[in-house]
């Protein structure tokens, strides 16, 4: 039976179990997770937070990882801006970055989430508004949501994922993990 980690990754954690940086004492997976011979499936950048998932089964990590099977995955992102609906339809017809065109995904504004604080906390500006999206993407390219947001005019402030297929990480605190069996 396949071990399935479902962690909430906090804010400033790398999606790895070492530091491989110049100075060695970021945050990673290690200070959060003592298992034996899981890895991520998957990544997710030090400046977002939320679902990741770790597993000892290889085929279970391509299943997740590779864009063949293309996996689900929701992002919750508070966004620059207050969003216009033809900015919604171009992420949902596809944004074209300098890596090509994006997939479409399913995008929706929607009331701003009942989050976790963020520590520290999205810097807050009386002049400029912001607004909550959710993008739910099939492809994972590096800094894929972020770069989507900005190229329809509304850079990322704080990006959220949800959910992963049908895991989610509802119910997890920032550096809480539990444990499934697959």
């Amino acid at each position: 039976m396949s071990r399935l980690i479902l962690f909430n990754k906090p804010y400033g954690v790398l999606s790895q179990f070492t530091d491989r940086g110049s100075d060695g004492v970021r945050a990673t997976l290690s200070d959060h997770i003592d298992i034996p011979n899981v890895y991520p499936a998957g990544r997710l950048d030090r400046d977002s937070e939320g679902l990741l998932l770790l597993t000892d089964d290889g085929k279970l990590q391509a299943r997740i990882t590779e864009p063949k099977f293309k996996t689900p995955k929701t992002y919750l992102v508070q966004i620059e801006g207050d969003i216009v609906d033809a900015a919604l339809r171009q992420l949902r017809k596809g944004v074209l970055l300098k890596d090509g065109l994006t997939l479409p995904a399913e995008a929706e504004r929607i009331d701003e989430p009942q989050l976790w604080p963020r520590d520290p906390p999205v810097r807050f500006r009386k002049s400029v508004p912001d607004c909550w999206i959710k993008l739910t993407i099939s492809e994972g390219r590096n800094r894929q949501v972020r770069r989507m947001t900005a190229a329809v005019g509304f850079p990322t402030l704080r990006l959220v994922r949800w959910s992963i297929g049908d895991w989610t990480v509802a119910g997890l605190a920032p550096g809480e993990w539990r444990e499934i069996q697959v």
